[in-house]
């Protein structure tokens, strides 16, 4: 199985050859995981990098339920799921992303955004409808108090424990993939930014067993995000598309104003109720106000960090707008008029001859042959 079109072959172990074929390598691991599951004596251990662990039986009104808590054996499933987004990742790529970019021909900076853009849409669109969908079943917009009551909210449901995972994964994925991408290096610093921060925020939320705040914040964020992202595919198709932008622009505040206010709903007025305060590691218990608080400073920063770089970027556009507009202005104030159009005789004044002193030129009579 080749994922993209090898137009010269490297030495094994080269630099080169690890990131030409470096979809081709995680591929293999992953077939070597599955072939575990095939004999008695490996199945367990392969059970492990698949099936989340750490399951429970429960006994709920509406029957048997399943319930899973988080340990250190979820890293094995990280780690599978980390090669599976690897290998999503050079599939679109591949299939999606570079024919695009062979119509475009854009420049080095536009591809490199281009296909930054063109991955993190299809992930946001995947994790927003994903995280909709466990909220609509899980029944946590129906009844928002549920956010915090009952906390620690240690058992977690398959779906809840399985999106955290891959969310985990995929942006582990993400760091070696700067380097698989060859991304310059004056996009690498930006780009670690706001993967360090999601993996800060998503590990926060389900170590400190806040999951049921932080699949609605998450649905927040990733669909604003998809806004943008789109907003920035249609430029780089056309140049003229800018009102995508605008409405992101709605969104990204809305989103803004919206996750501080659930937080102070949540952590700082629910969580502070609640009977059970203080520090208990066994039952997963960390609502004491020494951690409430570093939780909603990480996040005041977190948004207060989002909204001074959206200003930024809204100050350039306007400039940007501002010098087209003196530019085109300029342009147009040194257009020449256009001469009228004379000959011999005079001039042609509405679709009549007329001579320099504005009399109509005598017409000559022709002598009979």
């Amino acid at each position: 199985m080749a994922f993209r079109r090898r137009n010269k072959s490297y030495p094994f172990f080269s630099q080169e050859f690890l990131i030409q074929n470096h979809a081709d390598i995680v591929f293999s691991l992953v077939i070597f995981i599955l072939i575990g599951l095939m004999f008695e004596a490996t199945a367990k251990t392969a059970i492990l990098f698949i099936q989340p662990q750490y399951n429970v039986t429960t006994l709920l009104p509406d029957g048997e339920v399943t319930l899973y808590h988080y340990g250190w054996k979820d890293c094995a499933t990280i780690l599978f799921y980390f090669f599976i987004a690897i290998i999503l990742h050079a599939v679109v790529q591949e299939y999606l992303l570079d024919k695009v970019n062979r119509r475009l021909h854009l420049s080095k900076s536009k591809n490199t955004k281009f296909n930054e853009s063109g991955q993190l849409c299809v992930f946001h669109l995947v994790s927003s409808v994903w995280s909709f969908y466990i909220l609509i079943t899980e029944g946590y917009l129906l009844h928002p108090s549920s956010l915090w009551e009952n906390y620690p909210h240690v058992h977690l449901r398959f779906q809840v424990k399985f999106f955290y995972l891959t969310q985990l994964a995929y942006w582990l994925h993400a760091l070696p993939e700067l380097y698989f991408q060859k991304v310059r290096k004056e996009e690498i610093s930006r780009q670690l930014q706001y993967i360090c921060l999601y993996l800060l925020h998503i590990a926060a939320a389900y170590l400190l067993n806040l999951s049921r705040v932080g699949l609605v914040l998450f649905f927040l964020q990733y669909v604003s995000e998809l806004g943008f992202h789109i907003a920035r595919l249609l430029y780089f198709t056309d140049e003229n598309h800018q009102k995508m932008f605008d409405l992101w622009a709605v969104s990204f505040v809305f989103t803004r104003m919206a996750t501080l206010t659930l937080m102070f709903l949540a952590v700082g007025f629910g969580l502070a109720r609640a009977e059970n305060q203080g520090l208990d590691l066994e039952m997963g218990n960390f609502n004491t106000v020494l951690i409430r608080m570093t939780v909603l400073l990480l996040v005041c920063l977190t948004q207060s960090w989002l909204l001074w770089k959206f200003i930024r970027f809204q100050l350039r556009r306007w400039r940007e707008f501002r010098h087209e507009q003196a530019v085109r202005k300029k342009a147009a104030a040194k257009q020449p008029l256009r001469p009228l159009k004379r000959d011999s005789l005079g001039h042609h004044e509405n679709g009549v001859l007329k001579a320099e002193n504005g009399a109509s030129p005598r017409t000559k009579k022709l002598k009979s042959p």
